[in-house]
Parts: C-alpha cells; sequence; structure tokens
C-alpha cells in the first residue's frame, strides 16, 4: 500500500513537471510538488506502527509546571529500574537540588558515586567520591560495551530521549506500558520482544515495568502504570529542565507588553493625537 501511494504521488509529479515544460504551469508548482512527494513518502514510512494515544500530562500546558513528586518518583524508578542500561549523560547531579530534592540529599547520592578522575600529579586516572558538579554516570564505558551486553541492541542515553521521538513523552509511555504476547501467525524472536508501538514491532529491551518493582518513599502505589508515568514525567525534565523558569518568563514578559501597550496606546490617543491634528495657519 505504501508503495502505491508514493507511486501515484511520484506519477502526479511527473505530470505537473510535464506540464511545466509545456507552459501550463511555473516551476513553483513543481517545487511544491517535489517537495509534497518527499513529505508524503516519509509520513506513511512507518504504516504498520500504532500511533500513541495522547495522554493528559500535568506539564504541557502554558502555565503548567513539573509535578515535582512525580518527577521525585520518576527518577527512583530511573536509578533502580533504567539505570542499569541507560545513561543520563547531559544531567549534573546539582540539576536535581530544588526541584526534586534537597542539597544534602543530592550530595549524599553524588557521593555514593565513584567517580574516575585525572590524571594526578603521576599520570595516572584515580576513583573519587562524586561531587555535584558531576554528570550522571553511564552504565557502559562505550557503545561496544553496550551491546556486547545486550545482544547487539544499544540502549540510547535518555537526557533527550522524549526530544528525539516522536510523539515525545506520550510514546515513551506507550512504548513502556505497550508489551503484548506475539501475535497469532508470527514467529516468536528470540532476545526480542513484541511490542506494537516500536518502529517494526520487535525491541530488544525486556518488559522492564512490573507491579511493586519500585519502592515510593512517599506512599504511592507502585504500579507499573504509576511507574511508566512518573518516569516519562521525570525524562520529559531531563529533556528540558529549564521549562518551568521559561514559562514564568514568558507571562512576565507577556505580562509587562501588555501594560506597555496600554500605555502606548493612552500616549498616543490621548497626549500624542492633540499635536499630530492641530492646523497651523500662516498670516
Amino acid at each position: 500500500m505504501i508503495r502505491a501511494r508514493v507511486a501515484a504521488a511520484r506519477g502526479a509529479a511527473l505530470r505537473l513537471a510535464r506540464a511545466a515544460q509545456q507552459g501550463k504551469t511555473g516551476p513553483v508548482v513543481v517545487a511544491g510538488t517535489v517537495v509534497g512527494v518527499a513529505t508524503f513518502s516519509s509520513v506513511y514510512a512507518s504504516d504498520n506502527v500504532l500511533a500513541p494515544p495522547k495522554q493528559p500530562w500535568d506539564h504541557t500546558g502554558y502555565t503548567q509546571a513539573y509535578d515535582a513528586a512525580s518527577v521525585r518518583r520518576g527518577h527512583m524508578v530511573y536509578a533502580q529500574v533504567c539505570a542499569s542500561c541507560h545513561g543520563l549523560a547531559r544531567i549534573a547531579y546539582r540539576n536535581m537540588i530544588g526541584v526534586c530534592y534537597t542539597e544534602e540529599e543530592v550530595k549524599a547520592m553524588a557521593e555514593d558515586t565513584d567517580v574516575i578522575d585525572g590524571p594526578n600529579d603521576e599520570g595516572e586516572m584515580f576513583e573519587r567520591p562524586g561531587k555535584l558538579s558531576d554528570y550522571l554516570p553511564s552504565p557502559y564505558p562505550n557503545e561496544e560495551a553496550a551491546r556486547f551486553a545486550n545482544n547487539g541492541a544499544y540502549p540510547p542515553d535518555l537526557s533527550l530521549i522524549v526530544k528525539a521521538r516522536p510523539h515525545g513523552v506520550d510514546y515513551i509511555f506507550a512504548l513502556l506500558t505497550g508489551y503484548k504476547d506475539v501475535p497469532a501467525g508470527i514467529a516468536p524472536r528470540d532476545t526480542q520482544y513484541y511490542n506494537p508501538y516500536f518502529p517494526g514491532g520487535w525491541i530488544g529491551m525486556p518488559p522492564p515495568l512490573a507491579d511493586g518493582g519500585v519502592d515510593y518513599d512517599d506512599g504511592t502505589e507502585a504500579t507499573a502504570s504509576q511507574m511508566a508515568k512518573d518516569v516519562c514525567t521525570f525524562l520529559a525534565w531531563t529533556s528540558e529542565p529549564e521549562a518551568d523558569e521559561r514559562k514564568l518568563m514568558g507571562i512576565k514578559w507577556m505580562t509587562l507588553l501588555t501594560v506597555m501597550f496600554g500605555f502606548t496606546w493612552y500616549y498616543k490617543r490621548v497626549k500624542w493625537s492633540v499635536i499630530k491634528n492641530r492646523r497651523l495657519e500662516l498670516y
């Protein structure tokens, strides 16, 4: 079906190109058609992949902020479930201060991690306790080691995963909760799992979430859907930690511009209009 649609679109583009050569249409139309064909073919390149359902997230509105409690729980899910395979190379420990942890909690968390630093005066690398300025460590030293440990699959870094995937946080939630039994007529695959939301339908990551997999410190029931929601909120924050500050600054600027517009209108209509509309007569 995809090939038929693309072939039909390309045929229409060729007909318009011939018409342009005969003077019936302009080159602008031809250029637009070529762009449309490219877009058409890319849109329908994943017909067999389910589109993730839209979820009512608390942080997606123009005046809505991240749920700090959910971000904290999401970090717990990441640390206990996801961190064994996925890294957060763009997030430092200090970024979590005031968002979901206190400074003392983050310091204790960083000091529990051994960081390779150096070289020292003797030119050798050494290990030291983590500091607030350190970034969260990757579970693997390089991509080859990651693939070797995961049967050839490469666990991506999750720092910008919400920005890097179509449908963003909705896709991540659907992927985490969308594992299904292999449909009838499809042969199972070793070391791969069926997930209709993943391109191709097969994913190398086993189902990561199960009821009771994490003990929340605030007493929230750790169901699979709750853990998926929390870790998605956390990953949305890691992809855009400055979102709340940007929204607040935007509201302040819009308020200031609205007030300034009122003053400008008053000055134009009341003060300047008298001078602008006066008539000078020469005697």
